[in-house]
């Protein structure tokens, strides 16, 4: 292929790929990468990604073929694509469907169910068997230790007991084996629901056809091998849309769980206002209220609440309290590690995770890939933005010096205390308060990581407040007043990250932030990704030559993957 100036992708034989943000087709080149390549760094001119197997593995569970992938790297790069490194593209994606996970066969009987017996089948078999054509992948597995404990040989593979069903797959995945797992689910009991075409609210509704799309994706042919993954869609672009059109698809009894109560109350106005199930059809299982009812939704932090640290999960018996025909995992990224011991028991139940981003900060992103589901679909963040879908956010970071004062304090600081140093700089309340003047038609949130900076920031504005404190009635009063327009500047810690629907916000400012989360600055981009018929306004404030700079800079990741450019300006106060 003739090398061409204007392709901006260099492909290393170590399967990293650099991307030459200047050149012409940078914008194309990375989002056609972005399926089955992980971002790792992001400096001004050169970005690096990175083909790792669970990437791949992602792409192959998405349908993309190593032929797709070959395409996509002869398209965009700028010199020869190395000798060889397809060919190891396709060693790793064969992986995928290698292991079979399947019904183990009544005596005689056919080896797999077939469609129609797995959506009607209520007594699942107590064991499932772990097929390979292969021997010398049966001996591999057979030589595992991690696997001894789960294990039966059998003449044709494996057996295993369906309550370890979870725990073998992500032993495998571990093991550099991704799981296709065919075996049944239970159907659950059924539940009519219908999207509605008028909303309650009296405007007409459609699902966005990405939407529906997405939903479809998931739910496949409807049998074996299909009915599970994730689904990997920007803040502000409706994921709770499409987990109400996959139930739909399902019509089962569904139990979704959530972020905090604000969103269990949001999942409920929106299945209210966008289909025909009634308020009895509904329950909210949360530290406020238990119920439980054909669609039932609940917070990690209920599921997860104990005594004590060798206490039992008590709430974990909502898993059993009716037969689920679905489990939704929202923001499935922040999926608490106690539930993954508990999804292994519930392998048996069809599964959507919704999420901005994969992003793990515990890198437990494998555990969501065999226990919840592989990607089954992602669209672009500036895909949907050019459509109109969310709103076009212009991100600026702005540095500004320490205080004379702080620099010795900071200079002699243990590490973590230099951060909280730099992240309370109080120079950034004069900078908050110049933003808010320069923007008086902005609805604004001040976000931040620190209490006493947050209230200090709430009194100097005169703004209310809402952190973990801040009790469920008066987080709502707040949120309708900001919705309505009585009150444009909000002060928030980080119990707005998640799941909560602001859609009037158009702008938000960072003063402080988890020590360089990807996953959080995706949420905290999302809270002003509403469409609005404007520009949204995403200002972090960092203090200079401190190691704010550091984690500022992995928070970058985030935003550069998605295809945002990032300004940096130099205050001087």
């Amino acid at each position: 292929m003739a090398e061409s100036p204007v392709n901006p992708l260099i492909v290393q034989s170590d399967r990293t790929l650099l991307l030459d943000v200047h050149a012409k087709r940078a914008e194309d080149a990375r989002a056609a990468i972005m399926p089955f390549a992980e971002l790792e760094k992001s400096p001004e001119h050169i970005h690096t990604y990175r083909i790792s197997p669970l990437s791949l593995w992602n792409a192959a569970s998405a349908g993309f073929t190593p032929a797709d992938i070959a395409a996509v790297l002869r398209e965009y790069t700028r010199y020869q694509v190395p000798e060889g490194i397809v060919e190891g593209f396709s060693d790793t994606m064969a992986r995928y469907g290698k292991i079979r996970l399947t019904a183990a066969p009544a005596e005689d009987g056919p080896e797999d169910l077939s469609a129609e017996q797995t959506d009607n089948t209520q007594a699942l078999p107590d064991e499932l068997l772990l097929l390979a054509d292969d021997d010398a992948i049966l001996e591999e597995m057979g030589a595992a230790k991690s696997l001894e404990k789960y294990l039966t040989r059998t003449s044709r593979g494996f057996s295993l007991k369906l309550i370890d069903r979870g725990s073998v797959k992500r032993e495998l995945i571990k093991l550099g084996w991704p799981v296709q797992d065919d075996a049944p689910f239970v159907k659950g009991e059924n539940l009519d629901i219908k999207l509605r075409e008028t909303a309650a609210c009296g405007l007409p509704f459609a699902p966005r056809d990405y939407q529906v799309e997405a939903a479809r994706s998931v739910y496949g042919t409807g049998g074996p091998g299909t009915g599970y993954g994730v689904v990997v869609l920007p803040c502000g672009s409706g994921k709770t849309i499409v987990g109400m059109a996959f139930m739909t698809l399902l019509k089962t009894n569904t139990l979704i769980l959530t972020t905090n109560v604000a969103a269990v109350h949001q999942w409920i106005e929106e299945l209210l206002d966008k289909t025909d199930l009634s308020r009895e059809q509904i329950a909210e299982y949360t530290g406020d209220s238990k119920s439980v009812a054909p669609v039932t939704i609940a917070t990690y932090q209920i599921i997860t609440w104990r005594p004590d640290r060798k206490a039992d999960f008590p709430h974990f018996r909502l898993f059993r309290e009716r037969p689920w025909g679905l489990i939704i995992y929202d923001e499935v990224h922040l999926l608490p590690a106690p539930v993954f011991r508990v999804t292994a028991e519930l392998q048996a139940v069809r599964r959507l995770g919704l999420t901005a981003t994969l992003i793990r900060e515990d890198g437990a992103e494998d555990a969501v890939f065999s226990l919840v589901g592989p990607k089954r679909y992602d669209v672009p963040w500036k895909d949907l933005e050019g459509k109109g879908w969310i709103a076009e956010a212009l991100c600026t970071e702005i540095r500004l010096d320490l205080p004379e004062d702080l620099k010795i304090p900071y200079a002699v600081a243990a590490p973590r205390e230099k951060y909280r140093i730099a992240s309370e700089n109080p120079r950034k309340e004069e900078i908050v308060q110049q933003l808010i003047e320069n923007h008086p038609d902005d609805q604004i949130l001040v976000i931040g990581q620190y209490l006493s900076q947050l209230n200090s920031l709430a009194r100097l504005l005169k703004a209310p407040i809402i952190t973990g404190k801040t009790p469920n009635a008066e987080r709502e009063r707040i949120y309708n007043s900001f919705k309505r327009g009585a009150v444009r500047v909000i002060v928030v810690s980080r119990v707005a990250n998640f799941a909560i629907d602001l859609p009037d916000a158009s702008m938000a400012i960072q003063v402080s932030g988890s020590f360089g989360s990807r996953q959080e600055e995706a949420q905290r981009l999302g809270r002003i990704l509403r469409p609005k018929g404007r520009n949204a306004w995403f200002f972090t404030l960092v203090s200079r030559y401190t190691v704010e700079e550091d984690f500022a800079a992995n928070r970058q990741k985030f935003l550069a993957e998605q295809g945002y450019k990032y300004s940096i300006q130099h205050w001087v106060m």
